[in-house]
């Protein structure tokens, strides 16, 4: 196993699928010759040439207009967003055609597209630039939803998503972008792409969450211990189809869950999951399903994104009134 950082370990997963199969194409505004807003795409326009790591104009309808027609001919492209904020004028497209190309031909015609998002706040940006719009994908039937917390599961996964003939949103946690970890280059050892995944196992409380939410409930259950509180973390990983077994698993051992998130609370990634584990273990819950998530407003400036973003107090303050109940 070797260390890296999230972001090199998306490199270096882009630079595999391409390496395996010569129809992936990556394309979006400055991928290129910069490489990328965030250097995901850095040294690849080198390796593969221009007509594989494609520069864009600043349109993301187009982007994924242009991917969706490159599909039906056989490639398998992969569109970089430069931010969450900036992906709705590629919105529609996404919906009316990307969505529903391979459900409305019964199959016939795959539709093998990846549409890489950073998404999420704690960089100190500007407005559009940290937003989580993860819950209007996950929503939108025809689509997989899936978002990495880790360099391990960035590696694997977006190499997953590439090999799925399937349409996929693929969301980037950026604030953890330069953090690191072990990554296993061999694929055939990842779990599969649709699955959440344990990550501290425990026995007072279960905490449910994904991307760069995961590294804050890890740094929760660290802070728990302490208090004799021991808290099972798990990484949901793919947010459609949700993965809900071990999830009721530890809620039937627990009888305790918190749900975390960045995005706001109202129609939610959170709500789904607290509605399908309040229904389907029911009568193992020894208290309602809580929730930690932003608030329900558009995202701040910047200067106020602590105050907005889930932190290790807000989980915590969670954790004491479950267990109180």
């Amino acid at each position: 196993m070797a260390t890296s950082t999230l972001a090199r370990a998306l490199t270096d997963g882009l630079r595999a699928a391409m390496e395996r199969d010569p129809k992936v194409l990556i394309m979006g505004e400055d991928v290129g010759r910069l490489g990328g807003v965030f250097r995901i795409t850095d040294g690849l326009q080198k390796d593969f040439g221009e007509q594989r790591v494609l520069d864009t104009p600043l349109s993301e309808s187009g982007i994924i207009g242009a991917a969706v027609g490159l599909a039906v001919r056989g490639f398998r492209p992969v569109c970089e967003i430069q931010f969450d904020g900036f992906v709705f004028p590629g919105y529609d497209q996404i919906v009316s055609q990307l969505a529903k190309l391979r459900y409305r031909t019964q199959g016939q015609v795959p539709v093998p597209v990846v549409v890489r998002i950073p998404f999420g706040g704690g960089i100190g940006a500007v407005e559009h630039h940290s937003e989580s719009p993860e819950s209007l994908f996950a929503h939108v039937a025809g689509l997989k939803v899936v978002a990495c917390s880790n360099p391990a599961d960035a590696h694997r996964m977006i190499q997953q998503a590439i090999l799925s003939d399937d349409p996929v949103i693929f969301f980037e946690p950026k604030r953890r972008y330069w953090e690191k970890g072990e990554v296993d280059p061999d694929l055939a050892a990842a779990p599969p792409l649709h699955t959440s995944r344990v990550v501290r196992p425990g026995s007072t409380l279960t905490v449910a969450t994904y991307g760069p939410m995961v590294k804050t409930c890890l740094d929760a259950a660290t802070a728990a211990a302490e208090d004799g509180h021991d808290l099972e973390v798990i990484d949901l990983r793919s947010l459609s189809p949700l993965d809900l077994g071990p999830v009721g698993e530890s809620v039937r051992r627990t009888g305790r869950l918190v749900v975390v998130s960045e995005a706001p609370s109202e129609s939610s990634v959170t709500s789904e999951v607290a509605a399908r584990i309040q229904q389907e273990c029911f009568f193992s819950l020894e208290a309602p399903v809580l929730r930690v998530t932003g608030f329900d407003t558009p995202y701040p400036p910047s200067r106020l994104e602590d105050d907005f973003l889930p932190d290790l107090d807000r989980v915590l303050d969670a954790v004491d009134r479950s267990l109180a109940w």
